[in-house]
């Protein structure tokens, strides 16, 4: 029987090893990898090719926001169902927006998880149920309004969302710079278009931002230089 592979993404050692006992428990799901945060398990994912990749929202380095991004341009192939403890309307919209198939939470029964794993290598799309209901909510609402809202047209590039990020956790252009491999003024450049984009023009109002959108956890590091 070909089992389904699976690449577990979350900083949380205690998670990956929870998620990696109840999987292998099964006889038709195999965990090929881990990953502590965004950036490791997209390179994981370009190596391993899993068929799912679960990936947490709030990481290091590269949230699940960006990574998730960047698994569905570079590992198309590769499904992702989201599993957080972020129960927030713009996440699951975004993520699903930009590729995710399911988007769990964390308080989800086991048998939850298997099943979405197998439903998610399928294509099917799986959700928490207290997320699948407010979906359908909102579509009624869309409907009765005549259709969905605008997109909003300042969202941040993939790039962009990665300097914002390493710019809220501390690090410093040069430290961007060599984390990225880019130059120290393309980081400044970069610096300056979310800037302008968010209309904040400070480190300080930028990493309040990254903890109020969950880009990045409010118990990380903030001491903005």
């Amino acid at each position: 029987m070909k089992k389904i592979t699976v690449l577990l993404a979350d900083d949380h050692t205690v998670v990956r090893q929870g998620l990696r006992a109840l999987l292998e428990a099964e006889e038709d799901i195999r965990v090929v990898g881990e990953a502590e945060n965004g950036r490791q398990a997209v390179l994981l994912a370009k190596q391993l090719q899993p068929d799912v990749v679960i990936l947490d929202v709030a990481m290091p380095l590269l949230n699940g926001l960006e990574a998730n991004r960047q698994l569905a341009r570079e590992v198309p192939r590769t499904k992702v169902l989201i599993l957080s403890s972020y129960d927030d309307d713009e996440y699951v919209h975004q993520l699903t927006e930009e590729g995710a198939v399911g988007y769990l939470l964390k308080q989800t029964a086991a048998q939850d998880l298997v099943k979405a794993i197998r439903e998610t290598e399928k294509g099917n799309a799986f959700f928490s149920p207290s997320i699948s209901k407010r979906l359908l909510e909102q579509c009624r609402e869309a409907f009765g309004r005549g259709g969905p809202a605008k997109k909003r047209n300042n969202r941040l590039t993939s790039r962009e969302s990665e300097v914002l990020q390493l710019i809220a956790e501390g690090q410093a252009n040069k430290q961007i710079a060599h984390e990225l491999d880019i130059s120290i003024k393309t980081v400044e450049k970069h610096r300056q278009q979310v800037m302008n984009k968010l209309n904040i023009h400070d480190i300080a109002g930028l990493t309040r931002h990254a903890i109020a959108t969950g880009i990045i956890e409010s118990s990380g590091r903030l001491n903005p230089r």
